[in-house]
């Protein structure tokens, strides 16, 4: 199957959570990866942003690689998060870390230093050249402070031929069309804004790295499957009880709101690791608001 196929869909942007003493929970970990397999999400993204992975050491990244694998145990496809500002530092992250089973490598653009497009084509261009794994480019201007133009994602389709795909979180209706269409035949485009997944998945996407796939993996994996099978108003009708879920889940920071879900849930402890706190009080009566009156929403 090529990698493309086994990544149309839902992919989750998986959580860390942690005990109160900031130790990780891989307990917790695994009911979580359990939880999301089972209501059908089609593959686990780990160490990605929504795993507070800037506040992970290197030997704890490793054991996170290393414990999704045991828990997913070939259930669904594996993509690890590699990303960051130190080109060099990640190059030798590609060379050293454990990649054996995952299919590819997600990595989001430099932040921080606000390098110009060439210099993030060079980034790129630079890991595309040692790493083992084909290589998702992460496009999160939010994050970043730096947006991927789609002119930069072209080129880098177009001239790394280990480079396959890009989650796209900009936000830019615009670039992501302009994006879908001059992007080659094989290079993929998948979401990365949860409340535009449907529009995006209409204009040619494939599917989309999620946050809210966490607490809500099976209504808003039939929403993505509805979309990629052209069936909009089934897609409609989950989208529109989902909206209001989005809202609360980055209304103050990500993964604040979607830790305070799991938690509601049961999946979880509610322990984020600083310079990242809880939802406010009043937030998270909220969430409990909204999963009181979408009873589905039950682990």
């Amino acid at each position: 199957m090529q990698l493309r196929d086994q990544l149309r869909g839902t992919g989750v942007a998986l959580v860390t959570p942690f005990k109160n003493n900031m130790e990780i929970d891989y307990a917790a970990l695994e009911r979580v990866i359990n939880y999301v397999i089972d209501k059908g999400i089609e593959y686990m993204v780990t160490l990605g942003t929504t795993g507070e992975t800037p506040t992970l050491s290197k030997e704890e990244k490793i054991e996170l690689i290393q414990f999704t694998y045991q828990v997913v145990a070939d259930r669904v496809p594996v993509v690890v998060g590699i990303g960051g500002n130190n080109t060099l530092s990640l190059i030798k992250d590609l060379e050293t870390f454990p990649l054996q089973k995952a299919v590819a490598v997600l990595s989001a653009s430099p932040y921080y230093n606000k390098p110009s497009q060439e210099g993030i084509y060079q980034h790129y261009k630079a890991l595309a050249e040692v790493s083992p794994l084909p290589i998702i480019l992460y496009n999160v201007p939010g994050r970043t402070g730096r947006n991927m133009n789609a002119s930069t994602t072209l080129k880098l389709a177009q001239e790394c031929p280990n480079i396959v795909g890009i989650k796209e979180a900009s936000g830019d209706m615009v670039q992501c069309m302009q994006l879908l269409k001059d992007k080659p035949a094989d290079f993929f485009v998948v979401s990365g804004d949860d409340n535009l997944a449907l529009p995006q998945i209409a204009c040619g996407m494939e599917g989309v790295i999620s946050v809210a796939a966490n607490c809500f993996p099976q209504e808003f994996g039939e929403m993505v499957r509805a979309s990629l099978q052209g069936n909009f108003a089934a897609a409609k009708n989950l989208n529109d009880q989902l909206l209001e879920g989005y809202d609360l889940l980055f209304a103050e920071n990500n993964p604040a709101g979607v830790k305070a879900f799991l938690t509601e849930l049961g999946l979880i402890e509610n322990y984020l690791r600083l310079p990242v706190v809880p939802l406010s009080e009043n937030l998270h009566q909220s969430v409990k608001k909204y999963l009181q009156k979408n009873l589905q929403y039950t682990a």
